[in-house]
């Protein structure tokens, strides 16, 4: 069976983005899903789609917000995710985080950079728009922090997160995480199963 490429648009500051790549591993484990990692800038994104955060849309709606909340739990518990926390310090600005990931792409180390990014914002719970920590954090994790960081300061790095974020936007996506297989868009965490299901139909045409 031939593999079927699915871009997952992501933001670090994303709770949902985070939890859906813990569980894409286990989707390319069982199908030809291969997942093609997409740097966009979030803040971006709601700006160019005149969208608003969660947090922000629904501050004024006590139950929806408890729901996303139960739902997120069930998410966790199912896939076994219990190192996730959520991070006390969110919204976290993520321009540079973001900006470092397009850098990493180019310096060779981009999934490491990914897990450890990650794991910086959604399980240790650290403040990830601030540069001594973003800066400690990734010498912890075993990378070049002071390559990556001037590397996500080059012209050409700052672009590419712009175009990503604007190709985003045209393809019609408004939020992160998103899922595209194919020209078929998926939004969400909670989308995952649809998309492991479209994956399955391609690879048989």
């Amino acid at each position: 069976m031939s593999q079927i490429s699915v871009k997952f648009l992501f933001d670090f500051g994303s709770p949902n983005a985070y939890l859906s790549h813990k569980v894409i591993p286990e989707i390319e484990a069982r199908s030809p899903a291969r997942f093609e990692y997409v740097p966009i800038l979030l803040g971006g994104l709601f700006k160019l789609t005149n969208n608003r955060s969660p947090a922000e849309a629904h501050a004024a709606i006590p139950s929806k917000r408890a729901y996303e909340q139960l739902e997120m739990r069930r998410f966790i518990n199912r896939h076994g995710l219990n190192a996730f926390r959520m991070n006390p310090h969110f919204p976290v600005n993520t321009l540079q985080i973001m900006r470092g990931a397009v850098a990493a792409q180019s310096l060779g180390c981009f999934e490491r950079y990914v897990d450890a990014v990650f794991a910086s914002l959604w399980e240790r719970e650290k403040p990830m728009d601030q540069p001594e920590v973003i800066a400690a954090e990734l010498t912890a994790a075993g990378l070049d922090a002071g390559a990556l960081i001037a590397a996500s300061q080059q012209p050409a790095v700052k672009e590419r997160l712009l175009s990503n974020t604007q190709e985003a936007q045209a393809r019609g996506a408004f939020g992160s995480p998103t899922f595209f297989v194919g020209d078929e868009i998926f939004f969400g965490k909670d989308r995952l199963r649809d998309v492991e299901e479209e994956v399955a139909r391609q690879a048989r045409r």
